[in-house]
């Protein structure tokens, strides 16, 4: 089978929903692949940032989204053994929506899902994968598509893979990205949330122990920060050993852990660090996980992808119109992107490296680093973080027209 669009996006996570939805609306005809049945995968990017929310709101949708469940942070709070620290303060920023929602990732695609269909343009198909660059005259020209055992070739100026940090599409490229390395992995899992709790997202520093708890309503999702490749030497060790540990970190009442009874309820997070050094080849670009994977620290991953989808409708929406797409049209959008994403790199490596690193080495007593604790004892400085969590460095706007 053949098919022929304008853009075919290979992901439909949120760098090529949002991307797809963006160029759908300004009249482009998109079509996305999605390799699974629906969205409901769980321990994905939770965190919806005020730079997300933002877009929401210069589209005109932030009200409607904001009628999904969800739960508002205004501040995130760190505790070094005994100390607390209110670690960023949302509030203060110059945006609609100045919090971080805390909503399942699949609400946040199921909703770009139902704005997509509402264009002629966007196609969205399910339970459909990309399994190949087309290639002709020497550059992409679409990809190989697999769905339920059937072949389709879809044909398409721009190929966008937003397939994800592990991008067949990339892969078939030849892009390879540089490794930066990361000291930690993360187990995840839920505990009982009970109406008493604080609401407070926060995250716990301690001798050899780094645990962070979000807040998702009815239940804690939490995070249990381990050393690169441990977990088969925290499940060698059984599962009381794991509850006990986790017991001894919790905010909250120990017996709490005791609600983790399978091991098939704690998730692997493998944490890895990475990013091109090229995103495109002529009729092909990269964008969020599969153009550079991101740390959870911050949990600025989504928002990063988002911010990259926004870019890439900005530039490339009228040489898409127009017919006069080009592979430098392309790379403006790495040019545009990629210090934004390396300079976000850069300070989630520097907190691997000194703050988790530090305290799942630390033997005994856990205080705050010395910079940590100047920088947010000094009133102006200490807005710094929020801004750089909840916005970024290069906060992206929408440009793209909506076709009337």
């Amino acid at each position: 089978m053949k098919q022929r669009t304008q853009v075919c996006i290979a992901g439909g996570g949120p760098a090529g929903m949002m991307l797809g939805v963006l160029l759908a609306r300004a009249g482009v005809a998109v079509t996305v692949l999605e390799k699974h049945a629906d969205f409901l995968r769980d321990f994905r990017g939770d965190t919806i940032h005020p730079s997300t929310l933002q877009i929401m709101d210069e589209l005109g949708w932030l009200e409607e989204f904001l009628t999904l469940p969800h739960q508002k942070v205004r501040q995130l709070f760190g505790q070094f053994g005994q100390t607390r620290l209110q670690m960023a303060d949302f509030s203060h920023l110059p945006v609609k929506a100045p919090y971080i929602a805390m909503m399942p990732q699949w609400d946040l695609l199921n909703f770009l899902a139902r704005k997509g269909r509402s264009y002629p343009s966007f196609e969205l198909k399910m339970q459909t994968e990309a399994v190949d660059l087309i290639m002709g005259d020497g550059r992409v020209v679409g990809v190989k598509s697999e769905t339920g055992g059937t072949t389709t070739d879809v044909f398409a100026d721009l190929v966008v893979a937003a397939d994800g940090r592990g991008s067949l599409l990339r892969d078939r490229a030849g892009l390879v990205p540089q490794e930066f390395g990361a000291p930690m992995d993360v187990l995840w899992f839920r505990l009982p949330r009970l109406a008493g709790d604080t609401d407070e997202t926060q995250g716990r520093f301690d001798a050899g122990l780094v645990f962070v708890m979000l807040n998702r309503g009815d239940y804690w999702q939490c995070a249990y920060v381990i050393p690169k490749g441990g977990d088969a030497t925290v499940r060698a060790a059984g599962l009381a050993a794991f509850q006990a540990s986790v017991a001894k970190i919790l905010p909250v009442d120990a017996s709490r852990a005791k609600a983790i009874t399978d091991w098939d309820q704690v998730k692997l997070l493998t944490v890895k660090v990475d990013r091109l050094l090229e995103w495109a080849r002529p009729g092909l670009l990269c964008i969020g996980d599969a153009a550079h994977a991101m740390s959870p620290v911050g949990g600025v991953g989504v928002n990063l992808a988002v911010q990259d989808a926004v870019a890439t409708a900005n530039a490339l929406t009228w040489p898409l119109l127009m017919g006069t797409l080009t592979f430098d049209d392309l790379k403006r959008v790495q040019a545009r992107r990629d210090r934004p994403t390396r300079a976000t790199q850069r300070l989630q490596l520097l907190m691997q490296n000194t703050v988790i690193s530090r305290s799942l080495s630390a033997k005994g007593t856990i205080t705050p680093p010395l910079l940590l604790r100047v920088l947010l004892a000094l009133p102006f400085v200490s807005r710094i973080p929020a801004r750089l969590i909840g916005l970024g460095f290069r906060p992206e706007h929408v440009e793209a027209v909506e076709a009337r």
